[in-house]
């Protein structure tokens, strides 16, 4: 964890030194968040695991409802701290509090925290890099029910990515009297807020015992209630009801999945089948990213504009103009992503885990 933070920070440290000779460019930001991303890889299932070893074992989902709870919270704060810093000090004010914290952290996790490391065999020496990717595979195609609770997340992923990451902004922009950023500000820290909510809840209140159901049916009423509501809505009421119902069982679907493979994953491997797990799981989400976009562009907007007889009916339901296409996708989302999340939970291997 510590050696990721320290590359990632070097990446911030050469960005500054750019600024400051006036040489920085936007390449330079895209070669600095690919390597971000590249040690988010390996510091993302190392993290996990400590948490694991650490964390007694009815405790494994009030630990992930904090993960969450922290998650939401810097998803709210980040923005307003990152624009405050860079409106009295700039860009390099932004950079120099960042290997601050860099700094502060590291120095948290080296001398504060205790993390009791289990040491390799030393047959693990004689394998290369790719051996413990091959072992994590392996792990996950004898162990049907897990591998089908990582590839339905990645479903779920890739239908949430396709409406809000790129689509919100544009249709609450469109949709809203004169581009009201004040609306889409509001609806982006109610959906932030949420997130703080649920994990707040996951950490403080005992949960079901039944995981399965937890993951699910938290899904299911994510986008049954909180895509058709924001696909339905026309004004920031509506968007921030949407909102909290989309993000606050957020948590409760990591909190499910964590503990079930906790438990069922042995911790001499874990890493490794956390490591698959991330990779299988987020794929999803740049192709989502980039497939909303061009949806919207050009077939949802323009359908929505036409004479089309299904496109007159829709009109009734979400409005007319511009962002209506763009809101059909939230109700496309809704109740493919309710149905999945079903349709996932009845799955026979996944069940299956209920009983073993």
């Amino acid at each position: 964890m510590i050696w990721s933070d320290a590359i990632a920070a070097m990446c911030s440290m050469a960005v500054c030194i750019l600024l400051f000779m006036g040489k920085l460019e936007s390449w330079h930001i895209y070669i600095a968040n690919s390597i971000n991303g590249l040690m988010n890889a390996f510091q993302s299932p190392a993290s996990t695991v400590a948490v694991r070893i650490m964390v007694p074992k009815d405790k494994y989902s009030k630990a992930s409802g904090m993960n969450s709870f922290s998650s939401s919270l810097l998803t709210v704060a980040t923005p307003m701290l990152a624009a405050f810093i860079s409106s009295l000090f700039g860009l390099q004010g932004v950079i120099f509090i960042d290997l601050i914290t860099f700094i502060f952290a590291s120095v948290v996790l080296l001398f504060f925290i205790r993390i009791p490391e289990k040491l390799k065999k030393e047959t693990d020496n004689k394998h290369n890099i790719f051996y413990g990717l091959k072992e994590g595979i392996t792990f996950l195609s004898q162990h049907k029910g897990i591998w089908y609770i990582i590839i339905s997340m990645a479903f779920l992923n890739f239908f949430s990515r396709l409406t809000y990451e790129n689509i919100l902004t544009p249709m609450i922009l469109a949709r809203s009297d004169g581009n009201n950023n004040n609306i889409l500000g509001l609806v982006s820290g109610i959906l932030g807020i949420g997130g703080i909510v649920g994990g707040l809840i996951v950490s403080l209140v005992k949960l079901p015992n039944n995981n399965l159901k937890l993951i699910y049916f938290s899904a299911a009423f994510s986008f049954g209630f909180g895509d058709l509501l924001m696909g339905l809505g026309q004004n920031s009421y509506i968007w921030c009801i949407a909102a909290i119902g989309a993000s606050v069982p957020i948590p409760f679907i990591n909190a499910g999945q964590n503990v079930i493979m906790y438990n069922r994953i042995p911790i001499e491997i874990q890493g490794r089948v956390f490591a698959v797990r991330n990779a299988v799981q987020y794929s999803t989400i740049p192709i989502g990213i980039i497939l909303g976009g061009a949806l919207a562009d050009y077939v949802f907007e323009p359908f929505m504009l036409s004479d089309n007889k299904l496109a007159l009916l829709l009109q009734k339901n979400v409005g007319v103009g511009a962002g209506s296409g763009m809101a059909v996708m939230f109700l496309c989302t809704g109740i493919l992503g309710f149905f999945i999340s079903i349709i996932w939970y009845t799955n026979k291997s996944i069940r299956n885990l209920e009983n073993n």
